[in-house]
Order: structure tokens, then C-alpha cells, then sequence
């Protein structure tokens, strides 16, 4: 049964597309089977694999319950369930128990998959409360930079509530810190705070700094198809054996 993950963040910004995108490139890179599910109304992550606006996504989905199979469509290595702009009226729609739509739906198919990465949007809606309910763990992404780590602390708030009123399984998989420059001064500080408060959960791999990254979000590639040797691959290639490591237990 695929191990559901939410990639997530009240701020934006701070690399959850982006991780999203290429941790589940590193992840099928390894073999795993992996379907990703763009939760964001701006579509992002739809965008950065390449795609267009699509006819079948997550709205359908949603918002009138068709199959979430339906609108899963292949690209590159792996399957996406794509967005649409139209995920924002979920947001303001009343219906009770919308929060869990995506947890029912995917009981269909987490079984053809290994892993199941949900793009949350950076926010604290219910389009990021359907994708807890929905998930066995989130991934917290976040710069190392006061105001990104302020999203972090308000964003676990959340989760705990999830977690004790609707989600009973879900944990943290670990606090991820992109876009880090060991040369700045704010930055080590930040990260010596995150190791001290938060110890473990902090992933060891931090995404450093580099351009490679959103030039190749830009083109619609992953960071191993745009730049295979570029800092980005490496760490995003070794986030993902990181996150292998801790969810195998290996």
C-alpha cells in the first residue's frame, strides 16, 4: 500500500513544489512507484512536469467525486493527478466532511503505488487539511529564515489538531530546510536553532542554494533531467534516500 506524504508549509515560497517535484523524481529514479497529487490551486507543480491545463484533475475529484483514476496521468518516470485553478472554490465550499474526499478516494488506488506525494498549497485551508487526513506523514518544508520558520511553528499547530481530530496515523517525517547557504551568517544560526529544538526531525540533507534548481522548475524538467550533476541533483538525490532511510526504517 502506498505511504501517503503531505509536502507542506503555511508559507510560500519556501520549496514545497519544488520538492515535491524532484523528491518524487529522486523516488521513482530508485525504482519506487510514485503518483503525485498537486493540491494548489496556482498548479505549480502541474507546471513544473511539464503539463498544461488539463480537462480531468483533482477538481473533479473533489468537487464532485468523480474518480480520483480518472484523472491520473502519466509523465516522464511517474502519474499526476494535476490541479486547476478551480481548487479555490473548494476552499469556500460548505459541505460537511469535505475534509475527507481525498482520504476515500485514494483508498482506490494507494494500492498501485509505493509512494503518494501530495503538493499542499501555502496555506492552512481545507485544501491542506484534506491532504493531512489523507497521509501517513508530512514532510515541513521551510527556508532558513525567521518569517519561514514562523509558518513552520503555526503549521504544526494544525497538524497536531489533524492529527488528534481526524488523522490519528499522521506524523512528522522531519523538517526539511531548502535554499540553505552555509556562508551566511543567519542561515547556520537558524539551522543551529532548528537541530536544537527540534533535533532529529531535521533532515541531515539540506537543499543548498542553487540555480539549477528553479531554472530547471522553469523548463518543466526535474533537477536530474535539466542538471544530473548539479548541486541540486545531489541533494535532492540524497534527500531522497534520506526519506527512504527513515520511512523503511533502514
Amino acid at each position: 500500500m502506498g505511504i501517503v506524504i503531505s509536502i507542506a508549509n503555511h508559507k510560500g515560497g519556501v520549496g514545497k513544489t519544488t520538492t515535491a517535484v524532484n523528491l518524487s523524481a529522486g523516488l521513482s529514479r530508485l525504482g519506487y512507484k510514485v503518483l503525485v497529487i498537486d493540491s494548489d490551486p496556482q498548479a505549480n507543480a502541474t507546471f513544473a512536469l511539464g503539463l498544461g491545463k488539463q480537462e480531468k484533475n483533482l477538481y473533479q475529484t473533489l468537487a464532485f467525486q468523480d474518480a480520483i483514476s480518472k484523472a491520473i496521468i502519466p509523465v516522464n518516470q511517474l502519474e499526476i493527478v494535476p490541479s486547476s485553478v478551480h481548487l479555490a472554490a473548494f476552499e469556500k465550499n460548505n459541505e460537511i466532511g469535505k475534509e475527507f474526499i481525498l482520504q476515500e478516494q485514494l483508498l482506490e488506488v494507494k494500492d498501485n503505488y509505493d509512494f503518494i506525494l501530495i503538493d499542499c498549497p501555502p496555506s492552512l485551508g481545507a485544501l491542506t487539511v484534506s491532504a493531512l487526513t489523507a497521509s501517513d506523514y508530512a514532510l515541513i518544508v521551510l527556508q532558513p529564515e525567521p518569517l519561514s520558520i514562523q509558518g513552520m511553528t503555526e503549521f504544526v499547530k494544525i497538524l497536531r489538531t489533524v492529527k488528534t481530530r481526524m488523522n490519528p496515523d499522521l506524523d512528522i517525517l522531519g523538517l526539511l530546510v531548502t535554499s540553505f547557504d552555509s556562508r551566511t551568517k543567519l542561515h547556520k544560526e537558524l539551522l543551529e536553532y532548528l537541530e536544537k529544538e527540534y533535533k532529529d526531525m531535521v533532515f541531515k540533507t539540506k537543499i543548498r542554494s542553487n540555480i539549477s534548481i528553479p531554472e530547471a522548475q522553469s523548463m518543466g524538467q526535474d533537477i536530474f533531467q535539466y542538471a544530473p550533476n548539479s548541486p541540486g541533483s545531489e541533494d535532492y538525490f540524497s534527500l531522497t534516500k534520506e526519506l527512504v532511510a527513515r520511512v523503511t526504517g533502514d
